[in-house]
This record gives C-alpha cells, sequence and structure tokens, in this order.
C-alpha cells in the first residue's frame, strides 16, 4: 500500500497537493463525481506530478470559498508533491504588511521581504513552491505528534483561512489535509456511504479540517484522524462530517489515507 517515496535529503521533502477546483456540480453530476473518489482514499499517493504554473495575478484565490473537487487524474497520481525540501529549517516568521498594500505582486513581495530578513533557503524553497501551486505562503511553524511532523502554513494574503497544515513523514514526504481529500479513481460506491450521499448529493468537502485524536495501529503505526465538514456552499451550514485517516507505519512513513465515516450533521 505504500507509495514510492522520493530521494530522501538531509531535512525531507514536502508533498503538496493541487488547488481546490470549481463550486458544486449539478445534483446528479456531484453524486457520479464524489462516488467515483472514495474507494482511492484507501491508497498510498504513487509517484508525484510535474509542478504547476506560479500565479500570475495579485489576487489570491482562496480555497476555503470552494469545495475540494476532484481535480483531473494526471494531477491526482499523487497525494501531494514532491517538489520541495521541507523541515524545521523550513520555518520563517516576519512582517508581511507592505505586500498587501505595494505595487508589487504579492509573490515577488513574499520572496524578497523573506530574502531581506534573512530566510533560510528551505524556507524560500517552501514558498516558491505555494507560490507555483498559486497560494502564496510561507511555513510558519513546525512540531511533532506522534512521531509525524506538522508543518504549519501561512497564507497571508488569503481572505479567509488563513492557515494550512501539512503531515510530514520520516522520509519528508508530506500531505495537505485540506486538498483533495478524496482522490479521484474510485470505481465502486461503498454502500455505507450511499444512504448520505444519496440525501445530499451536492455536499462536498471543505476547508478547514480538525484534527480529531490519532489510534495506534497493529503494526506499531499510528492514523491522525481528521474531520473534514460536508456542505453545498461556504457559507451555508454543515449537512455532514467526512472523518478521514492518515496512516504512517512504525517507521512513520505515510501509509494511505481512508474514510473512516460520513456522518450527518447533528
Amino acid at each position: 500500500m505504500r507509495a514510492e517515496s522520493p530521494a530522501r535529503s538531509a531535512s525531507g521533502a514536502i508533498l503538496m497537493p493541487f488547488p481546490l477546483q470549481d463550486p458544486p456540480m449539478r445534483h446528479v453530476a456531484a453524486l457520479a463525481l464524489f462516488a467515483l473518489t472514495l474507494a482511492a482514499c484507501d491508497a498510498a499517493p504513487t509517484a508525484p506530478t510535474a509542478p504547476v504554473p506560479a500565479a500570475a495575478q495579485t489576487q489570491v484565490p482562496d480555497p476555503a470559498g470552494t469545495p475540494a473537487h476532484a481535480a483531473d487524474s494526471d494531477d491526482l497520481a499523487a497525494a501531494a508533491d514532491g517538489e520541495v525540501v521541507v523541515s524545521a529549517k523550513s520555518v520563517w516568521q516576519g512582517d508581511l504588511s507592505t505586500c498587501r498594500t505595494g505595487t508589487a505582486s504579492v509573490e515577488d513581495c513574499l520572496l524578497s521581504t523573506m530574502r531581506a530578513a534573512g530566510a533560510s533557503p528551505e524556507a524560500l524553497a517552501a514558498s516558491t513552491r505555494l507560490i507555483a501551486l498559486g497560494n502564496p505562503g510561507h511555513v510558519g511553524g513546525w512540531r511533532e505528534v506522534e512521531g509525524v511532523g506538522h508543518a504549519e502554513i501561512i497564507y497571508p494574503f488569503r481572505a479567509n483561512t488563513n492557515q494550512g497544515l501539512w503531515l510530514v513523514d520520516a522520509d519528508g514526504r508530506a500531505v495537505d489535509v485540506d486538498r483533495n481529500v478524496l482522490p479521484a479513481g474510485a470505481v465502486h460506491l461503498r454502500g455505507e456511504l450511499k444512504p448520505f450521499l444519496e440525501a445530499h448529493p451536492d455536499a462536498m468537502p471543505f476547508a478547514p479540517a480538525q484534527a480529531v485524536g490519532s489510534e495506534v495501529l497493529p503494526d506499531g503505526g499510528v492514523r491522525l484522524r481528521f474531520d473534514v465538514p460536508m456542505r453545498t456552499c461556504h457559507a451555508c451550514a454543515d449537512v455532514g462530517t467526512l472523518e478521514l485517516g492518515y496512516d504512517f507505519d512504525a517507521d512513520r512513513r505515510f501509509d494511505g489515507r481512508s474514510v473512516i465515516a460520513l456522518r450527518k450533521a447533528n
């Protein structure tokens, strides 16, 4: 079930998914698309895909305002990508207020401000990758939970949801818990999820995911559990909760993502 690991480095590699897609589809199409995403959650990611181009405009899209639609299958060959090395050395903290009012693009201003403030090469690399994915930001914090790295991502130019989280494994691979939470590729609909999907065919997962605990796996590994709200629009009330498990083996290498439950809202 484990995917092939990218080349190791002294500080580890980060893997990051692709941006969210358009708003929910119509009744029938949304049900079919959502059904097609579920089985692939049990499989570990494969080799990363190529990076997407950097954003050309200074206005930054806010993925929190749109649901996590499944992307094209080529984009989902992996749960995330390994184009950048990230670790505790990637953390940078500084003042970016001038980037919000200046004439330069926020992308250029972000990197120039970080350089001027003495940001590490690892921090600059992480921000360059975020820019390439259309989400200018930086790694703002680092901690470990159950032996798994947690890289806090700061998106200073978004209107909403200014923080994100990458789970980083022992090889430096990581998964963004807010993106592509239901990769495409499944060929059947799980029976236990069908009643919810039929009752709410337009419901899709929305960021941010919330950590809800962990459990020890039989092989000495650990499963980190996250809840993701299910809605029909960003401003709409939750109609349910998607609970996901991110599995890491005894050596804390990423072993896959799975759907634990899909519950109706209380």
